[in-house]
């Protein structure tokens, strides 16, 4: 069955709707914003970043109750099974997209797969994304809900987590992301909560924020976080 990327995302949040599982994870990275469009409705907003990387966060504890074979689920959508690493890290694969299960990561971290046998998969555990999971909206799309992070919580991790890309194209598609987000965010009026969010975070990570945000073009955004 061909689709194209957008259809084929669609068809598989619904396919995770359907079996109950898609209440309970979320949706992160790129494809989040696309879904945005909701929130910002009657305001300026046009994301052109587009990824093969359909991710999703499974909140620890996991609130998953039913029990569902993902890759069962995708199989006739195309998606295959690889595993990456030495470690046997799982991600679903097709010509247009990659999904990949992330969740947040504990203490010191583990080196290893966080096994999901629930859902048929494993995550990946990072760090940040417990972030992600404190403040989240849910959006109307076709039919069903999707949980994302909220916007200033989805534009802050990324100006945290750019900078610690390997891969040059990566880091800058989450820079260019996450400024165009907080630009829309001013733009709507959410200065303010911004400026909330970002005096809540550790200090480290607010260096870190203010560190992303170096171009003069910037200015508009510095001048929200630190006024």
């Amino acid at each position: 069955m061909e689709k194209n990327q957008y259809e084929l995302c669609i068809e598989v949040l619904k396919r995770l709707d359907r079996a109950g599982v898609l209440k309970d994870i979320m949706l992160i990275g790129s494809w989040c914003l696309p879904f945005y469009r909701e929130y910002f409705a009657g305001t300026a907003y046009s994301p052109t970043i587009r990824t093969r990387d359909l991710d999703f966060l499974v909140p620890d504890p996991m609130k998953v109750r039913v029990k569902v074979d993902i890759p069962l689920l995708l199989k006739d959508l195309g998606f295959i099974v690889s595993y990456s690493g030495s470690k046997g890290y799982i991600k679903l694969e097709h010509a247009d997209l990659f999904i990949e299960f992330l969740s947040p990561e504990k203490g010191q971290g583990i080196d290893e797969p966080v096994k999901i046998p629930r859902l048929g998969v494993n995550a990946v555990a990072l760090r940040y994304l417990n972030f992600l999971v404190d403040s989240t909206i849910k959006v109307s799309v076709e039919g069903f809900t999707v949980c994302l992070p909220h916007p200033i919580n989805f534009a802050l991790h990324k100006l945290i987590i750019f900078q610690r890309r390997t891969k040059k194209d990566k880091a800058e598609k989450d820079q260019g992301s996450a400024v165009m987000l907080l630009r829309a965010l001013i733009n709507k009026g959410d200065g303010r909560l911004i400026k909330v969010v970002f005096d809540s975070i550790p200090s480290r990570w607010q260096k870190s924020v203010l560190n992303g945000l170096q171009n003069a073009e910037d200015r508009d955004i510095l001048h929200v976080l630190v006024a």
